[in-house]
């Protein structure tokens, strides 16, 4: 029986100041990359895709233009902080790869049933997964599979993911990966805000809804 965890709706400040650094150089020329993690590039236009699609249905969420404004002003770092969760997913990825941690299309399933039953419907938890994390309606699969490879690779690990094993590991994945990000989108450096963008992956799916709400 897994120990209970403490659930975390967004990385606390404790949580970040505890973390380990996961640095990269930024200091070379990739024209037309955001970011380049592994060898391979994330596009500047990649990235902005993925924000198209959370200003659309964040847009599609409002009744008026002047709620909508008020959203983006309250998701002003949007493509830094879509840029930063796209290159931790890559590092997460492989941090459990080198763990030998997979996750299959079932458990992601079962997660999101439990999670739609808990928010009132699958309609309830595509926006509440929007509004609280930022997450497209057509991401929120991808979103799960993440959090579910992140407690996974901490349960392997013998720790949770506010514990510096969980973040060493990060590290480490992230070295191997070489992260350059282009310096517009900032350093990659999780207590200096790298990594400041809500992180969905780091909650417990298991958790009752009081708990996620709490």
């Amino acid at each position: 029986m897994h120990r209970r965890r403490r659930t975390a709706l967004v990385l606390s400040a404790a949580i970040v100041a505890a973390a380990p650094l996961l640095t990269a150089c930024g200091s070379e020329a990739h024209p037309g990359a955001a970011a380049v993690v592994g060898g391979e590039r994330i596009t500047v236009a990649q990235v902005q895709s993925r924000v198209d699609e959370v200003r659309r249905a964040q847009r599609a969420a409002v009744a008026d233009e002047t709620q909508y404004e008020q959203v983006v002003a309250r998701t002003g770092t949007l493509n830094r902080d879509t840029l930063h969760q796209m290159v931790l997913d890559r590092v997460l990825d492989r941090a459990a790869g080198d763990a030998g941690v997979t996750v299959t299309r079932r458990e992601v399933q079962t997660a999101r049933s439990g999670l739609e039953q808990r928010a009132g419907g699958a309609k309830a938890l595509e926006t509440g997964w929007l509004q609280q994390y930022g997450v497209a309606p057509q991401r929120l699969d991808d979103s799960l599979r993440l959090q579910i490879e992140a407690q996974k690779l901490a349960a392997k690990l013998n720790t949770d993911t506010s514990r510096p094993a969980f973040w060493n590991a990060l590290s480490a994945a992230s070295g191997a990966l070489h992260v350059d990000l282009n310096p517009r989108y900032g350093s990659w450096d999780v207590q200096k805000g790298g990594v400041a963008a809500k992180t969905p992956w780091l909650r417990d799916v298991s958790a009752p809804a009081t708990q996620q709400a709490a």
